[in-house]
């Protein structure tokens, strides 16, 4: 009897824990919310910027879940009639909680963009502070609403495969704010860069620019709810994913397992968040004769924060890995799956400082673009495709290797669980990635409303640790999109019962090239609406300076809504195409060359889709920070012919980091989901 009760008591906390865990992480972040609304915002000019911005952000989701709304409540009627009315249930359960995290990100990261320049006149840490903050909420409300999601869903209905759906919903979101976000903000920074850099020569952020507060909105509609999306996907898949498996290898201790990592994981994440304090540093200090003292330099500030990141950040993962140690060994019996675990932990980690590597100003692959650069924009974008291409080397054999292993030490279920380690502590992971648009945003607040030169050096100093911050949150997302998309293989190979896919099978052959082709399509279409937002954004924005006197002296605003309508529209209508075919390929694959043809498809999505999004993120944040260093004075500096060309490959490089790559993530993790319910059709 007492054996039966302590079974009871430990099934019961095994369910409940997790909701728990997760209810504590979203009242933590309401707390964090309550303290970032207290923050002052100033007052005029700065003021009326922000609520621009707010209201574009807001406007452009708004409409874009109007169109939505239409499609997930058709696919949902099709689960109901065709699978089960439970599973069309859930897929908008799924839907709406991802929605729901966007929605909360996007919300606070435009409310809090303009008390980080405020804070920034007088005390910088805790301008950072409010920053990270706001950072932190998008990253805290992924995990927390994603896990709550997912355990409510079991709790209710107790069947494994519901969690298909939920993670279905939360990839269509993803999707399409992942794409339509970045056609959004890639139209408008093209726009008004190719204009305002090159050919009018005001610098970024210049308020003359009519295009400049549509770029500043894509900051958050691309980098935050964007981001946000394609991560609560993630994380979402790789618990399902593993849930899934692990109960049909291991029963109850497979299938809890995964809950209770992320629960763990959340927890590592939020302690991790009070370490993340930079000391004050002041502008300038007063000497005792009056006479005002050296001012702290740029890198020192820099520095300051990187560290206090770096510290929350590092002791994070040491506290998820201490913490899986003895969950897992009290819970499996071994520690092969916590190794797996630490395999994918690593392999996050490895993907991060790669890319920190190629898209840093201080390292080789940056420079040798920004000298390139001096020779004209052919050879900058020549050297930066180049750098592109050379940096999946390392990804490749590490997501290769990571693989081996965690199949040698758990099989299946071992890769499902790297996958899961990747994401581990995404809460703070997150909220690092996160930060990088809001301090951008306040940067540009501070330009447009024309604050003294030691608030904008600060603002630039926040900026610069997003830069970083970004570039190394995109190599994660993509790391941790080809390990999902791993487990979601392993899954549907079990639950379709594929022990081998034979490549002597003509179908198997056609769903390869399928496969293949699709990411490189995907990708086009991508690309080609970023180019064609970009180029009515241009007109627009030359028609103003040409027919709206005193803009360029100052004397008369620009219209700035006309952009911001320009590109809302671009990124609702030329989402729509490469939505579709990613969730049409892998259906009529299934269902006119077979189940086997569907995993060859799965599988050369993902390793094309996989090198495509690390080529284009990488070469697009390489072309990026060149010109930043060429702007910092090097090279011949602003204004420069140098100048000039490395902005050129900016520009090129913008819808390659921040649209095309990025959505390729979704893609690869989509096919697998919706691989998954046509096995589960059949």
């Amino acid at each position: 009897i007492s054996r039966a009760i302590a079974s009871k008591y430990q099934l019961i906390s095994m369910v409940y824990l997790p909701i728990i865990v997760s209810i504590f992480s979203l009242i933590f972040a309401y707390f964090l919310i309550k303290e970032i609304r207290k923050a002052p915002s100033g007052s005029g000019k700065q003021v009326e910027i922000q609520k621009a911005i707010r209201e574009g952000a807001m406007t452009f989701l708004k409409r874009e879940f109007q169109v939505l709304s239409f499609v997930l409540i058709l696919i949902a009627l099709l689960f109901s009639l065709f699978i089960q009315a439970k599973m069309g249930l859930v897929f908008l359960i799924g839907a709406s909680f991802s929605a729901l995290a966007g929605l909360i990100g996007m919300k606070v990261a435009t409310m809090a963009n303009v008390k980080v320049t405020n804070l920034a006149q007088n005390r910088f840490s805790q301008s950072f502070k409010i920053a990270f903050s706001s950072g932190a909420v998008m990253g805290i409300c992924v995990v927390g609403l994603g896990l709550l999601g997912l355990s409510l869903v079991y709790w209710w209905f107790e069947e494994t495969q519901l969690l298909i759906g939920y993670a279905l919903g939360a990839s269509l979101i993803a999707l399409f704010l992942r794409v339509g976000g970045g056609i959004y903000t890639k139209s408008a920074d093209v726009g008004a860069d190719l204009v305002g850099k090159v050919e009018k020569g005001i610098p970024e952020d210049d308020p003359r620019n009519p295009a400049v507060i549509a770029d500043a909105v894509g900051d958050n509609v691309g980098d935050i709810a964007g981001m946000g999306s394609d991560l609560f996907e993630s994380y979402v898949s790789a618990i399902a994913a593993s849930t899934i498996l692990g109960a049909s290898l291991f029963g109850k201790e497979g299938l809890f397992l995964p809950f209770l990592l992320a629960s763990l994981g959340i927890l590592a994440s939020l302690i991790g968040f009070f370490l993340v304090k930079p000391r004050e540093i002041r502008s300038a200090t007063i000497s005792e004769n009056g006479i005002s003292e050296k001012a702290k330099d740029f890198s020192e500030q820099t520095q300051n924060i990187r560290s206090a990141m770096n510290r929350g950040i590092i002791f994070s993962n040491l506290l998820m890995a201490l913490g899986a140690y003895f969950l897992i060994k009290n819970f499996m019996g071994d520690l092969l799956v916590f190794w797996a675990l630490i395999i994918g932990m690593a392999f996050g980690l490895l993907i991060g400082k790669v890319s920190e590597y190629f898209t840093s100003d201080k390292e080789k692959p940056v420079l040798g673009i920004a000298k390139a650069s001096q020779t004209g924009a052919a050879t900058t974008i020549i050297e930066g495709l180049s750098v592109g291409m050379l940096a999946i080397l390392i990804p490749f054999l590490g997501v290769a290797i990571a693989t081996i292993l965690a199949f040698k030490l758990a099989g299946l279920y071992g890769i499902a669980i790297a996958g899961l380690g990747v994401l581990g502590v995404l809460g703070i992971n997150l909220s690092a990635d996160c930060y990088g648009p809001i301090a951008d945003n306040a940067g540009g607040i501070a330009e447009m409303s024309h604050f003294p030169p030691e608030v904008r050096q600060k603002t630039d100093a926040l900026d610069s640790v997003g830069n970083t911050t970004a570039a190394m949150g995109k190599g994660f997302a993509i790391g941790s999109a080809a390990l999902v998309a791993l487990s979601w293989l392993a899954t549907f190979c079990n639950q379709a019962n594929l022990e081998v896919i034979s490549l002597l099978n003509a179908k198997v052959m056609a769903g390869l090239f399928l496969g293949t082709a699709l990411s490189f399509i995907f990708c086009s279409l991508t690309l080609r609406a970023v180019g064609q937002g970009a180029f009515k954004v241009v007109e627009e924005v030359r028609r103003q300076f040409r027919e709206i006197p005193g803009i360029m002296e100052g004397k008369t605003p620009p219209d700035y809504a006309k952009c911001v309508d320009i590109v809302t529209k671009a990124g609702l209508k030329k989402m729509i195409l490469p939505g579709l075919l990613a969730v049409l390929t892998p259906v009529l694959v299934g269902f006119f060359l077979g189940l086997e043809a569907l995993g060859a498809l799965i599988i050369s999505a993902l390793v094309s889709g996989f090198a495509l999004a690390i080529m284009l993120a990488i070469a697009g944040g390489a072309w990026d920070n060149a010109k930043k260093y060429i702007e910092a004075g090097n090279l011949g500096g602003k204004g420069s012919e140098t100048h000039k060309a490395a902005v050129i490959g900016d520009t090129v490089g913008d819808p390659c980091k921040d649209c095309s790559g990025p959505s390729i993530n979704i893609l690869i993790k989509m096919i697998g989901v919706v691989a998954l319910i046509i096995a589960l059709f059949f």
